[in-house]
């Protein structure tokens, strides 16, 4: 076998094992070989995962030749692969964004039942659901055990969750959504929701709120700073997240001077536009104006899809790759729109199945700014998510762990950049909506700044809180779900300014390396027509493209 074709398999068998480790992320892309599973997050998982592991680096060092990029993008994902489980996040996380509490029940928004063999698969998924809630428990027994514990706040928000859900009748929860599609399995969804799922919820909800709760880290402790080996796990993730060596102190100076810059644009806009003079002025207007913050659900939904539409317009000049996939708004679903982001966006099933999804939250209407949602819409959607990760499906020359997974430094990197593009592209609506764009800047920014200040200089969430607030114009509410985020997801928060900051770096060399030859639709393919590559790996690839 030849040194690519020793690749080329052992691309395939790391993909292979990485969705047999994670069938649900599968089922979302439209791989259907593991409906009938959940993660399996035991120890006895965990280390049949990190030997899988151990196997696949050491056939990858035993590859002297191949494909140069696809060998670093392995090496990187195998890292980050080694890096998570190091880290061991579910031992001591309780999570209202996306704990297996809210995972679970958004499962049946992806996982179609089109026929027979897909609803058998069905029903066994929903039936592993109880023994996954209580593998999680004991998760958080074992790090309680070993002195790591969640944080107070955060399993305050995951009891309200789970009491507001066990409130509710069975056939009212998410996970009966199959039945209104087929009715036929009414019955048995029933049945497994009411004897299995309900209590197994119960039993979370009670070592959640009786067991760990009275132990938790306070709120002035959420860092991984204050955990035994937190700081070499924190140092770890923040490598898995950016792919790039850059230690925490430097992510927090970086993040500070990005914040210098940024809010003498919030002065200078708002001198222009509302009359303030200083950046606490411009802040104290656009948040407490009413007049700039919505009304209504249905308004949110009617900016985030005109903006979509109006993107779409607008791409072939920008853009001469563009995906076959479409993308549609959805209102994020009311079991998490009230702890969870302002929004996000869902992947295509590459079987053709589903659309490209930006899920948008439309939770008090009251609290979110009108100028913010042109900038989230371009982020999430088009020029955004959608159209990175939509091509990036359709690279069918590529190994499939490029095209369906990949660096999240890129991802987000690629989400925020788009939104500064989007000025560019004379997307904007009106000027109010720059605002807009600076604050998304800003609160990216800002993860630098807090994420690092919790998990590496030991800051409290109320100083995480008070920092955001003092340099951006979110609202409070989303500030407290942000930072709980980052309290519960360590590290990826700061892969979306390093990100974006190194694919500015790369649009200038390149324009000052081509002058006159520079192509920006020529750029953008280049970019977009890899994958999700570590950084270092997208910088070799866009010198030796656009020379």
């Amino acid at each position: 076998m030849s040194e690519q074709a020793a690749l080329d398999q052992l691309a395939t068998d790391y993909w292979d094992a990485w969705l047999a480790q994670h069938p649900t992320f599968a089922t979302a892309i439209g791989d259907r070989r593991f409906d009938a599973l959940l993660e399996d997050d035991s120890p006895e998982g965990r280390a049949a995962w990190r030997q899988t592991l151990g196997v696949l680096r050491t056939r990858l060092d035993g590859v002297d030749d191949g494909d140069p990029v696809t060998a670093t993008a392995l090496r990187s994902s195998l890292a980050s692969d080694e890096a998570f489980l190091d880290a061991d996040l579910p031992s001591f996380t309780v999570d209202p964004m996306d704990g297996i509490q809210v995972s679970l029940l958004n499962i049946p928004s992806f996982h179609a039942a089109r026929n027979a063999d897909e609803a058998e698969a069905l029903l066994a998924r929903w039936r592993a659901m109880p023994g996954a809630i209580d593998v999680a428990s004991e998760g958080l027994r074992r790090g309680a055990a070993e002195g790591r514990l969640p944080v107070a706040a955060l399993c305050d928000k995951v009891v309200a969750q789970l009491d507001e859900l066990l409130a509710r009748p069975d056939d009212d929860w998410p996970l009966m959504d199959p039945a209104r599609e087929r009715p036929e399995l009414a019955d048995a969804l029933l049945d497994v929701v009411a004897t299995q799922i309900r209590p197994a919820y119960a039993r979370y909800r009670a070592v959640v709120a009786d067991e760990i709760r009275p132990m938790a880290r306070d709120n002035d402790h959420p860092g991984l700073v204050h955990l035994a080996g937190g700081d070499a796990a924190y140092r770890a993730l923040v490598r898995a997240q950016t792919t790039v060596d850059l230690s925490p102190e430097e992510l927090h100076r970086i993040g500070l001077g990005e914040i210098e810059r940024i809010d003498a644009e919030f002065v200078e806009l708002g001198g222009r536009l509302l009359g303030t003079t200083d950046l606490a002025s411009t802040l104290e207007r656009l948040g407490g104006d009413p007049a700039l913050h919505f009304a209504t659900r249905e308004e949110i939904l009617a900016v985030a899809e005109a903006s979509l539409a109006r993107a779409n317009a607008a791409i072939p000049d920008w853009f001469g790759r563009l995906p076959k996939a479409a993308c549609e708004v959805v209102p994020m679903p009311p079991h998490e729109e009230k702890h969870s982001t302002i929004a996000y966006y869902r992947d295509p099933a590459h079987d053709g199945s589903r659309p490209g999804q930006y899920y948008v939250n439309t939770y008090a209407p009251e609290t979110r700014p009108r100028y913010e949602a042109e900038a989230l819409a371009f982020h999430e959607s088009v020029p955004g998510h959608h159209l990175q990760l939509a091509i990036m499906q359709e690279l069918t020359e590529l190994p499939a762990f490029r095209r369906f997974n990949g660096a999240m430094a890129y991802v987000e990197g690629w989400g925020l950049y788009c939104e500064r593009l989007s000025v560019d592209m004379g997307l904007l609506s009106t000027e109010m909506d720059r605002f807009g764009v600076l604050s998304f800047d800003a609160w990216r920014a800002c993860r630098l700044v807090v994420d690092t200040g919790m998990h590496a200089l030991g800051w409290t969430r109320e100083q995480a809180i008070g920092f955001m607030a003092s340099h951006t114009a979110l609202a409070r509410t989303n500030i407290e779900n942000e930072i709980d985020r980052y309290i519960g997801w360590p590290a990826q928060a700061v892969a979306y300014k390093v990100g974006q900051l190194e694919l500015l770096r790369l649009r200038a060399e390149a324009r000052q390396r081509q002058g006159d030859r520079f192509d920006i639709r020529r750029f953008h393919d280049v970019v977009l027509g890899q994958g999700a590559l570590p950084l270092p790996a997208l910088r070799e690839v866009v010198e030796r493209e656009l020379v």
